[in-house]
This record gives structure tokens, C-alpha cells and sequence, in this order.
């Protein structure tokens, strides 16, 4: 890679939305429940291919968790990023199947990596973060809808973790069945509930396509995820169906059993989910990437997105999923931006709880922050706090970017307020931001961050 000249940032959009992401691959290992109909078995791990750019990665450290953070910093701050806010993201499958010392030995790697300094314990390498040069503001790890007991929460809690992504793929029984899932729609309905219960973001990995299924009743099934409070997650993953070489599903396909969307079909589908999702959820992904030399049959295009996007631009179509309506990408596409700015809170229920959706936006719906409060019989839990715009380094300032200029403030101040009949309210927070919140008058209690109201 070239190196960019000053003040050129390579690949803009990969810190846009105000974080640097940072991908940790596990090393392989098959799942308890066996093998989904359509995920390959390739001595990589499930459902990824030796060639997707994450494992190839990760194959060069031996999947060591401390060697692939300290890269990716290397290939961030190489391309002219900031590294001070980084948003961990484990990947590779349930990471709560593998043995439960290599679990916080994993964790505390990356922590120790970001810390550079390695450390007895997780939570003295936890403890040095918070006032790291790489601070980790957030923490994701992948699970499956039947590893989500209490106990399993409090470990997720214990590493620091502040988002969880379920596969979900489909709420429907007789198709989990048919692709081997080994759990239920019961399954994914409790793990939902303890999981934003215990205050964290919750993203759903959705598979339209999937044999047992067709467009009709992929959109209602997909339709009901929003419509029944039982579900109603914050994010979600939209990953068609594809063929991949050494998965069962491409048995069934040669046999001329199972035919996956074709991009037109693909392409009509994914606009009416995008149209369907509510303003209080974020796509994060459409299409997996999946090389073309690994794909027997379905839609290649890896930014399909993109061109769907732009499409709907162009016919002026709103579409009120988060990321569609962020900052950065107006900036990005050199939009005029009207800076008068108006709090918006939208009220909904979910999981036998109160959720209040708080947005700072502007008369446009472009949307510059947003915070998620809920409110359950005996407490309220702020779940996430996120200002838009380009990524900013601690204590920088910038005309141009949205960071640091108060409106992080704006939206707590706003949430104590509805919360105010409740004696403490608590955050889930990154490890790296629990200095952010103890100017706001927060302390530090069992693994959350707590005020008291009154």
C-alpha cells in the first residue's frame, strides 16, 4: 500500500461513522450443535472462507488475538486514521462455545495490544485502558440465540462487551429445522430480552433466501421482527443466501433442490427491508464478502449496497434506518448541511420494557447523535451513546466534525430527565469511555457506570 500523502485519509468511510473498527478473528473450531445447512467447513472458521480478507489476516499471527489488534492499529494510523477510539468487534462464530480461560485470555490480549503493556489479569489490562492511547469505547462478540444464559451475560459483562450479535437468520421454526440451527424463535425471543435487560445493543444477523423460504414470506417474517416488541433489535446484518463450496446446501443445489435469489430477486428484497427497517435501527451490513472464487451460486456483488443506495437517492426515496441518515456520509457526498439542530424521541416497547430512542437531527432527518434509554419496572439503563461524524482524536477539535462539541451532553442530560422518577440511572459503557462519564458525575459500579438522581 502507498503511503498517503499528509492529511489524506485512506478509505474515508471505514471511521465515518465516528469509531475505528477493529476486527479479531477466532481461530477455527466446529460448533456444538453441528454443522447450518448453508455454513462451509474449510479448517477456517464456520461460515467464513480461507480467502475472506478478516481470515487471511488472521491466519498470518496463528489467529493470535494480541498480533491482529496491534495490525490493525499498524493499518489504520498507516492510512492516516485516528486510533484513539476503537471499537472491538470479535468474529468467528459463538464465542462462548470455546473453553472459558481461553475466553478472558483472548479478551485480555486485545486489551493488552491496545494498552501496549501486558498485563497480569483482565481487569488491570481493563483498568489501564480506560486511559490508554488505544482506548476500547466498544466491545462486540457473536453468540447464538441458545448461548445466552445469565450466566453467560455476565461473563459477556465482565470482558467489557457493550454489543452482542445473535444469529438469528430467520424467526421460524420449521426453517431452522430444515438448516440445522439447533435452537428456536423461543430461543432468540429470551436471549433478546436478557440481553437488553442487562443494557446492551443487540444486532440481529438476518438470511433471506434460506432453503424453506421465499420472498413473500422472507418480508413478513422480516416484517415481524419490528412489528412484535418481543424482537425489535437496535442493528441488524442482512446476509442472502449464497452457495459456498464444502457447505451441505451446495449438495442440495447440483441435486437441483435448492435455487438461491438471484440479484434482481436480491435487489428487490433488500429495498423492501431497508424501507421496512424503523429509525431506531442500523444496517451495518448487506452482503457478506465472499470472494467470487468461493461462491457456487447467488448474488457476488459484495457492494450491492452501494449501487441500491444510490438508487434510491437518485428516486429520492427516505429511508429512516440510521446509517442511511448519518452525518459522515452527508459530509462524505459534500451535501450542504443545515447545522440547526432539534432533539427528536421516539417511544417504543420492547422485551416488557420502555424504550426511548433520543436523536439530535437536523430539519433534513440527517442525524448527528442518538442515545438509547430503557426503562423496566426497577431501573433505567442507558444502552447506548453515539455522536456522529468523522472520527476525531481525544480532546480534538474540529470545525468540520461533530465529536466533542457538547452534544453528547445534550443527550444525557435529556435521558436523566425522562428517568428522573428513578433514584440512579447506569450506562453500559466501553471500557474507554468510563472517563467521558465520570465528568457527567458517573462512578464506576459493578461492570456499568452509575448516577444517582436524587
Amino acid at each position: 500500500m502507498l503511503k498517503p500523502k499528509k492529511n489524506e485519509i485512506r478509505k474515508p468511510t471505514k471511521t465515518i461513522s465516528g469509531i475505528t473498527p477493529v476486527a479479531v478473528m477466532l481461530p477455527p473450531r466446529s460448533c456444538k450443535h453441528g454443522t447450518c445447512l448453508y455454513c462451509p467447513s474449510l479448517d477456517v472458521p464456520q461460515s467464513y472462507t480461507p480467502k475472506s480478507p478478516v481470515v487471511m489476516r488472521a491466519r498470518i499471527v496463528n489467529y493470535n488475538s494480541y498480533k491482529q489488534v496491534k495490525a490493525r492499529i499498524r493499518a489504520f494510523q498507516v492510512m492516516n486514521h485516528p486510533t484513539d477510539k476503537i471499537e472491538l468487534i470479535i468474529m468467528g462464530g459463538t464465542f462462548l462455545e470455546y473453553p472459558r480461560k481461553f475466553q478472558y485470555e483472548f479478551i485480555k490480549k486485545c486489551y493488552d495490544a491496545m494498552n501496549n503493556k501486558i498485563s497480569k489479569t483482565l481487569e488491570q489490562a481493563k483498568r489501564l485502558n480506560e486511559k490508554a492511547k488505544h482506548r476500547c469505547v466498544a466491545l462486540c462478540i457473536e453468540t447464538r440465540p441458545d448461548r445466552c444464559s445469565n450466566s453467560d451475560i455476565k461473563k459477556i459483562l465482565e470482558f467489557g462487551a457493550t454489543r452482542v450479535e445473535l444469529g438469528v437468520q430467520i424467526i421460524d421454526d420449521e426453517i431452522y429445522k430444515k438448516n440445522k440451527r439447533g435452537h428456536t424463535v423461543k430461543d432468540v425471543i429470551d436471549a433478546t430480552k436478557r440481553l437488553r435487560d442487562a443494557g446492551f445493543k443487540i444486532s440481529y444477523h438476518i438470511m433471506p433466501g434460506l432453503p424453506g423460504t421465499d420472498p413473500k414470506k422472507d418480508l413478513k417474517l422480516f416484517k415481524k421482527i419490528f412489528d412484535d416488541e418481543r424482537f425489535r433489535p437496535d442493528q441488524l446484518k442482512i446476509y442472502p443466501c449464497q452457495v459456498i463450496p464444502g457447505a451441505d446446501l451446495e449438495k442440495l443445489y447440483w441435486k437441483g433442490r435448492y435455487k438461491p435469489y438471484t440479484k434482481e430477486q436480491t435487489e428487490k428484497i433488500l429495498v423492501e427491508m431497508l424501507k421496512i427497517v424503523p429509525r431506531y435501527c442500523r444496517v451495518m451490513r448487506v452482503m457478506r464478502e465472499i470472494p467470487p472464487d468461493y461462491l457456487v451460486a447467488g448474488t457476488i456483488k459484495i457492494d450491492l449496497r452501494k449501487d441500491i443506495e444510490e438508487e434510491l437517492r437518485k428516486k429520492k426515496t427516505k429511508l429512516k434506518e440510521i446509517r442511511y441518515r448519518e452525518i459522515g456520509f452527508a459530509l462524505r457526498d459534500k451535501e450542504k448541511i443545515n447545522t440547526k439542530l432539534k432533539l427528536k424521541i421516539t417511544k417504543y416497547n420492547a422485551s416488557n420494557g420502555e424504550e426511548y430512542f433520543l436523536e439530535i437531527i437536523n430539519k433534513d432527518d440527517i442525524l448527528f447523535g442518538l442515545l438509547r434509554l430503557r426503562l423496566v419496572k426497577n431501573y433505567a439503563i442507558i444502552r447506548e451513546l453515539h455522536v456522529y461524524g468523522r472520527s476525531l482524536k481525544i480532546g480534538e477539535k474540529n470545525k468540520l466534525a461533530l465529536q466533542h462539541k457538547g452534544l453528547g451532553k445534550w443527550l444525557m442530560n435529556e435521558a436523566e430527565k425522562i428517568a428522573k422518577k428513578y433514584k440512579k440511572i447506569s450506562v453500559i459503557s466501553g471500557v474507554g469511555v468510563r472517563e467521558y462519564y465520570k465528568k457527567l458525575g458517573y462512578k464506576l459500579g459493578e461492570n456499568y457506570m452509575v448516577k444517582l438522581l436524587y
